[in-house]
């Protein structure tokens, strides 16, 4: 496990068809349907950490899943901690993600939504906005990729915000560019400012860490369905890079926690949108 976020073999693919539901108002969402993949980090994938463990995750239920990264402009009636605003002298620009949220305000903020849009009849009464378990991160990011990144097994300079002195590739690690071909910004980036994956999600590599819902534990040895993490433990996952990230710090199966109460300029998040399990 790498340490907490404190400022101080063959791999498969398949999904299951499942009809989008038609009683349900979603706005910059995308349906992701139910599936197979193989989570985690094949053994030849340079500087992968030991916890990427590969393995058999069944997602048997679709879920509707946040195009973006939840932006300022769409917090601002409850929160908007960040520091990439015009109160730090950068300028206005409400389509920058929000960061410097912790686990707790983004849980909160997703309770305030799900009420807000079941009174309003915009979902049923027994759905819920909420955090994205890993397994369903992870799962989205790919898009039905089987390669470091969900663009492929490299990340260079201008396909993500990230910080691209370090590029990488898969087969050598990372990669040192004197002069990147776009020069390293050093801040956040507009959400959807790069090319989304297959599924419609933009930002799943870099910008930032976003968080999950499952307390941090060790990947299961065999297969699993519907995984969501050890019951109890410190330390939430975090999951993407960030804008201050070397390249191989993005990559699809990287794992990375940080305490629920911890608000970072680094980690920001997006919703799901799901039915309440029984």
């Amino acid at each position: 496990m790498v340490d907490p976020i404190v400022i101080l073999g063959p791999r498969f693919y398949r999904a299951f068809s499942q009809q989008v539901p038609t009683n349900v108002t979603t706005t910059n969402m995308v349906w992701i349907p139910p599936g197979s993949f193989v989570m985690g980090s094949p053994l030849n994938e340079a500087l992968r950490e030991e916890d990427e463990t590969q393995h058999t995750a069944r997602l048997t239920r679709g879920f509707f899943m946040s195009n973006y990264l939840l932006a300022q402009g769409q917090c601002l009636s409850l929160l908007n901690p960040s520091y990439f605003t015009t109160n730090n002298g950068y300028s206005l620009d409400l389509t920058r993600p929000i960061e410097q949220v912790s686990w707790i305000d983004a849980s909160n903020y997703r309770a305030h939504l799900t009420q807000q849009q079941q009174l309003a009849g915009r979902i049923p009464m027994n759905w819920i906005f909420r955090l994205p378990t890993e397994s369903e991160w992870e799962y989205g990011c790919r898009a039905g990729t089987m390669t470091a990144f969900n663009f492929g097994d490299s990340i260079h300079g201008g396909m993500a915000n990230f910080y691209d002195y370090y590029e990488y590739d898969a087969s050598a690690g990372d990669i040192y560019v004197a002069n990147p071909a776009v020069p390293y910004l050093a801040r956040t980036t507009a959400v959807g400012s790069h090319l989304s994956n297959a599924w419609g999600l933009y930002d799943m590599h870099g910008n930032l860490f976003e968080w999950c819902q499952d307390w941090y534990g060790a990947h299961p040895p065999g297969s699993v369905s519907d995984p969501l993490g050890p019951a109890s433990g410190t330390v939430r996952v975090i999951r993407g890079g960030s804008w201050s990230d070397d390249g191989s710090d993005c990559r699809s199966a990287i794992r990375v926690v940080s305490y629920p109460s911890q608000r970072n300029i680094l980690i920001g998040f997006r919703v799901v949108l799901a039915p309440v399990v029984p």
